[in-house]
């Protein structure tokens, strides 16, 4: 590797030649601040909030964008200086002209990367340059997010971490002081072909992408004596819920998750990851039935909902070789408002059924026509990882403090199979544990299929089992799905079985997370950590392959009979339709 040697702030270092200013202060230990970079992703230089001064060539000191500027043999560099904070001062005031300075209320006071630069250059006269401004009506068209241009910097993360997953359907309208992002032809987000998946939210610096926040509904339930309100929480939650309480990221909250949710008054406090294990033994099934009887094949998972979306929107003729069954979160839904409803001697109409998501798109998930049972919907209310941190903070719960505590049963109960869901490859690899179960008629000691594994946005491998040659596909994040489906589409795909997941890295880098600020997200791999617990979660327990569930085992035993039973088929499995990419 080419390397040049530069100064930055009078430190001496050596770099790769050809990185940016931003990028080479790392080097040295100095982070530069930013409002419009994000590593990959955003490279603009739009805000001019990095400006740093360089001299090269003998030529005098001058102001350049450190995200977007090389590095050369000799530059020097400084970070801080007069200059450079009267420079950085005027473009914070001249952002806040037009920014709604209604701090006290925006949910993302405390953790806006607008605010705190504010805060660290000691912005005082916010109102210094105040002139024309224009109001904008908010768009609460979807039922996933809310978009509120008022408080919009125009840095353009989010339009460009739609255009990273190949949707597009937000820009840049209007020019000079009418500039704003919204949909083409100012179309709602509800009349787009968007899919869902919050990325855009995750990347906001500000307020002025938001989910849309269901916790009154939620509260609203807790407060009725005549409601059962039950509550899930899927594997990804754990995984990052502690962040928003000053954990480390990756840190396992499990337990503390399950204690405040107790205290915050459901009535139980189930675990996603038991229907999760039911999910991989239904896909199974239909996988070997497909096989056997000529279906359509690769078959292709179908708990994203984000991803769902995706292929009705833009692969409607391709749904056929989506499986049928349900997401994790909607079959627990159904098994809860027909097993457990029954099993307790509950009226499902009286049961409010609440997920805990890392996912946005599970908003729109619940409100399908499809997911219901008995004509009772199976998810009443989703809600994300950040809605769950704002409730236990309004109930004044000392989340840090809860002692652990454990799932009730009897949807307590799981497997590592169903804890991997949360990170991309985790539903494959389940899938091959049980698999290689079935096919091979012995129990497997080896059960960790690390092809499968890691963040890359696609990986493929091959295995035999039983002297069957079993080629399969993990993808995640559209951009990748995309390629994947146009294999299919084309008729050269080499796969049998395909995993598909919306977001990037898979569950715990969903919409609903806690959000991480750039200067966190541009150094660390933040799904790689969250997904590691996981792992390791999985590699402490006792039971790792779902068809050993207990939940699962009596479950059929009880109440559905046979892996693709017609009653299993009623209350788990579910159809798509094909959209117009035009009309919601």
């Amino acid at each position: 590797m080419d390397m040049v040697n530069v100064k930055i702030n009078g430190a001496e270092i050596s770099v790769p030649k050809g990185i940016t200013v931003l990028e080479a202060a790392r080097y040295a230990g100095v982070e530069i601040p930013t409002l419009c970079y994000l590593k990959e992703i955003n490279e603009i230089g739009a805000c001019r909030i990095c400006m740093v001064e360089v001299s090269e060539g003998g030529r005098p000191a001058r102001l350049v964008t450190a995200c977007v500027y090389p590095v050369s043999e000799g530059m020097e560099v400084v970070t801080a200086s007069p200059r450079i904070e009267q420079s950085r001062k005027t473009t914070l005031q001249m952002i806040l002209s037009t920014h709604d300075r209604s701090c006290l209320t925006c949910v993302r006071s405390t953790n806006c990367e607008l605010q705190k630069l504010c805060r660290d250059y000691g912005i005082e006269d916010a109102g210094k340059f105040d002139g024309k401004k224009r109001e904008f009506a908010l768009d609460t068209s979807a039922p996933h997010l809310v978009r509120d241009n008022n408080k919009c910097i125009l840095c353009r993360r989010c339009v460009a971490a739609c255009k990273q997953q190949l949707v597009s359907v937000i820009g840049a309208n209007d020019r000079g002081i009418d500039t704003h992002i919204a949909c083409a032809f100012e179309l709602g987000l509800d009349d787009v072909p968007c899919v869902s998946c919050g990325q855009c939210i995750n990347v906001c610096p500000t307020g002025a992408l938001t989910e849309r926040d269901d916790t009154a509904k939620v509260w609203a339930a807790l407060a009725d004596p005549d409601k059962h309100v039950v509550v899930q929480t899927a594997p990804a939650v754990r995984a990052a819920l502690g962040e928003e309480f000053g954990l480390p990221i990756g840190t396992n909250v499990e337990g503390k998750m399950v204690a405040a949710l107790r205290r915050l008054g459901f009535d139980k406090v189930f675990d996603t990851d038991a229907a999760a294990d039911v999910t991989i033994v239904e896909e199974a099934n239909e996988l070997v039935q497909r096989i056997q009887n000529g279906g359509a094949l690769p078959m292709i998972t179908s708990c994203s909902p984000g991803w769902v979306k995706f292929a009705e929107l833009y692969y409607p003729e391709q749904l056929p070789h989506l499986s049928s069954c349900k997401s994790p979160q909607q079959m627990f839904g159904g098994i809860l408002k027909t097993y457990y409803a029954e099993k307790m001697g509950i009226d499902p109409a009286k049961i409010v059924s609440v997920s805990v998501m890392p996912c946005t798109a599970k908003k729109f998930e619940v409100g399908r026509e499809e997911m219901n049972e008995n004509g009772h919907q199976d998810v009443d209310i989703s809600i994300t990882t950040r809605e769950l941190a704002r409730m236990i903070d309004r109930a004044g719960i000392k989340f840090n403090f809860l002692a652990d505590e454990e799932f009730d049963d009897p949807m307590g109960t799981d497997t590592g199979a169903a804890v991997i869901f949360g990170a991309t490859g985790g539903v494959m690899e389940a899938a091959l544990r049980t698999a290689n179960d079935w096919l091979t008629g012995t129990s497997n000691e080896a059960v960790e299929f690390h092809e499968v594994r890691g963040t890359k946005g696609l990986k493929e491998a091959t295995y035999t089992i039983n002297g069957m040659e079993i080629k399969v596909a993990v993808a995640s994040g559209i951009a990748n799905a995309n390629y994947v489906m146009d294999q299919i589409k084309a008729g050269t795909a080499p796969w049998t079985f395909v995993e598909i997941m919306c977001c990037p890295g898979g569950c715990v880098n969903g919409g609903g997370q806690p959000i991480q600020p750039a200067s966190v997200r541009n150094v660390f791999d933040i799904k790689a950590m969250r997904a590691k617990a996981l792992y390791d979660q999985d590699a402490g327990m006792t039971l790792r392959k779902s068809h050993e569930s207990p939940f699962v085992k009596a479950l059929y035993e009880e109440y559905l009979g046979e892996y693709g039973s017609h009653k299993a088929h009623e209350i788990l499995h579910t159809e798509y339709v094909a959209r117009n990419k035009f009309k919601k």
